[in-house]
């Protein structure tokens, strides 16, 4: 069981020494931070941003990352729900109902609940050049025209087309691209004033984490996307794409337990009722369990209401609305390798000491 967050976060104290154990085995270094809905309760960071020149840096909590599949819960999601809310995403009619570009395309029988929970039944790779090219509207067009690869709502099958699809519905339906709606909807009212899309200039670069090797960039990615589909979709995707630091994905994770009041006084256009409905089981018996976009976290009961999104290059976010706590743990962990299995295992650990 996880005791209180005081004593875990203390300097020195149970986190600390779990998480700068599980980096130095993972062969990355990162950031970590733990809370509630009144903000920070501690945090740590490990090691420096990368190898090479990126050696004489330190990880901070200012130092941006690129967040890989955290897009989908820090740009995606919130902007699904403002629409949600608005009554402008009806979450269980098909698409081809409302959406024109839908209508007639195998996509157009799929709702926006199952893109959300992944029970789409899309392909489960993108291979956006090898089908589709570079032109991001024939790649669009042709997530649109792919046929589905199992009928809708018989299986959990996480696939980046479904996020793909829904930020095209997202920004078809708003009126407007994704960078822009999320940071109107979510970065600036919660003064996430490092996060964005990439990619980055050079001023915001000089912090940023790199990722792996890229030949037709001479070196590894930094400031750019790693991942290629959204890097073929220019960069903004709902998929992938965004930076952040922890100092930004705090404020982020404490919202979702204490939402703040707009500058209106009104809650942010993605509140209390899109965070209620999304942070519980929406797959019914079929596994994994999963909410509106977040993960039950493996190893949890889903009735204890503890959810995660990871990210390829190493981020990953926790929440639990029946504990009253969050976590990130930030890592680059692609620019080292791809042995996944050592930050798995501190995943796991570093959830089990701040959840149960």
């Amino acid at each position: 069981m996880a005791g209180s967050l005081a004593e875990l976060a203390a300097p020195g104290g149970p986190l600390e020494r779990l998480v700068t154990t599980g980096l130095r085995a993972a062969g990355t270094g990162g950031v970590w931070s733990v809370g509630d809905a009144d903000g920070v309760r501690g945090r740590g960071r490990c090691g420096v941003l990368g190898q090479g020149p990126y050696g004489a840096r330190p990880m901070g909590h200012d130092t941006l990352f690129d967040l890989a599949s955290v897009t989908k819960i820090i740009a995606l999601w919130p902007c699904a729900g403002a629409l949600w809310q608005a009554g402008r995403l009806p979450l269980d009619r098909p698409l081809h109902d409302y959406w024109p570009s839908a209508e007639g395309r195998p996509v157009g029988v799929v709702t926006a609940r199952q893109l959300l929970t992944h029970t789409a039944g899309m392909p489960l790779r993108t291979r956006f050049a090898e089908l589709y090219g570079d032109d991001p509207a024939a790649i669009r067009a042709g997530v649109l025209a792919a046929p589905l690869h199992r009928p809708p709502g018989v299986a959990v099958e996480y696939t980046d087309r479904a996020a793909v699809l829904l930020g095209h519905l997202v920004e078809s339906l708003a009126g407007a691209p994704l960078d822009e709606l999320a940071a109107r909807q979510t970065w600036r009212p919660l003064g996430m004033t490092d996060t964005r899309y990439g990619p980055l200039g050079p001023g915001p670069a000089e912090r940023t984490a790199p990722t792996e090797d890229e030949p037709s960039a001479g070196g590894p990615l930094c400031g750019v996307v790693h991942d290629p589909s959204a890097r073929l979709l220019g960069g903004v995707s709902g998929n992938a794409g965004a930076f952040s630091t922890a100092r930004d994905l705090e404020r982020f994770l404490t919202a979702l337990l204490a939402p703040p009041a707009g500058s209106a006084g009104s809650a942010p256009p993605w509140g209390e009722p899109w965070t209620a409905e999304s942070l519980r089981v929406q797959t019914g018996g079929l596994a994994p369990a999963r909410g509106l976009s977040w993960l039950c976290a493996a190893g949890t009961d889903p009735a204890e209401g503890t959810f995660v999104h990871y990210g390829f290059t190493g981020t990953g976010i926790w929440v639990s609305r029946r504990r009253g706590r969050w976590a990130l743990l930030l890592t680059n962990k692609v620019h080292y390798d791809r042995d996944f299995q050592p930050l798995t295992a501190l995943r796991n650990a570093f959830r089990r000491a701040v959840f149960g």
